[in-house]
């Protein structure tokens, strides 16, 4: 049985690990809301650049675009799996790698090439361990990272796409849907998919294009895959700061029961020492008499 000093020794030790998890907990409550907010405010410049498209939509089989290019058979895809560069949160990047691999067995029965592009150290240091080649590798995916990081990305993944070397692009990383849900999501970016709008929707005035509406779309196109990767970093980050607070939340509540546990295994050893010393005072003073 533990003596009642290594108890203390370990109720301190956590005790300290408690306000380093509390601490952890309030810092990522604070990012988590200034990065939900960054993610509420880039939608409606996202949707309406999506309705616009849409109303274009019937432009889409005329107009020439090479981010409309839809191959009859896929050959090869690039995947960009986009974790965090630290753990603690959760399960938030092993239901990213687990959906990754699990993309790449189902290409892999299709006879499909995959390439990987890893952002964040954790899908670095996974695809590494496993042994999985990493075309291009990305740090920079972090609290900081917006729109320049976005339009980077996006710029790569374009020309690859415009010059044929593959064929689809998928991007997989956590969606953020509220700040009570998150879920692992797959979304191809490439080729670009142009939604014709609802005729029920579409019966409002007439809408006047300057320039021509071909012209628009055209240079809409890659507007929209950049504002898709934008929202895809923006997402990601608020989901990670909402997985660590979640996670950091667990972790101060289990060391404040670990404590309540401990505090009793001490007091009650605490105790049986006090009544041994008692009955040996006890003893040893019927023992003189």
């Amino acid at each position: 049985m533990a003596t009642p000093r290594e108890i203390k020794k370990r109720i301190n030790s956590v005790k300290n690990t408690r306000k380093i998890t509390r601490t952890m907990e309030m810092v990522s409550t604070a990012k988590a809301k200034k990065a939900t907010n960054k993610v509420n405010a880039a939608k409606p410049y996202a949707e309406l650049t999506r309705e616009l498209v849409s109303s274009l939509s019937g432009l889409a089989s005329v107009i020439q675009s090479p981010y409309l290019r839809t191959p009859n058979k896929i050959k090869k895809v690039a995947i960009l799996a986009i974790t965090a560069n630290r753990g603690l949160c959760g399960g938030f990047n092993s239901n990213i790698l687990k959906t990754v691999r699990n993309r790449m067995e189902e290409y892999k029965r299709e006879g499909v090439q995959v390439e990987i592009h890893a952002a964040g150290k954790k899908a670095i240091s996974f695809f590494k361990f496993a042994k999985i080649p990493v075309q291009t590798s990305y740090t920079n995916i972090d609290d900081k990272a917006g729109a320049h990081e976005a339009i980077q990305l996006a710029n790569y993944f374009m020309e690859r796409f415009a010059h044929e070397e593959v064929d689809r692009v998928e991007i997989i990383s956590t969606h953020y849907i509220s700040a009570a849900t998150q879920r692992p999501d797959v979304m191809t970016v490439l080729p670009l998919e142009v939604k014709e709008q609802d005729t029920k929707a579409s019966s409002g005035p007439e809408i006047i294009y300057e320039p021509d509406p071909k012209t628009i779309l055209e240079n809409l196109l890659p507007l929209v895959i950049k504002t898709s990767f934008v929202n895809v970093i923006l997402e990601s980050v608020a989901s990670e700061h909402i997985a660590r607070r979640v996670a950091m939340k667990a972790a101060t509540d289990a060391a404040g029961e670990m404590i309540k546990l401990l505090t009793r295994g001490y007091n009650r050893v605490r105790q049986a020492k006090i009544t041994q010393e008692i009955s040996e005072i006890v003893g040893g003073a019927e023992a003189i008499s």
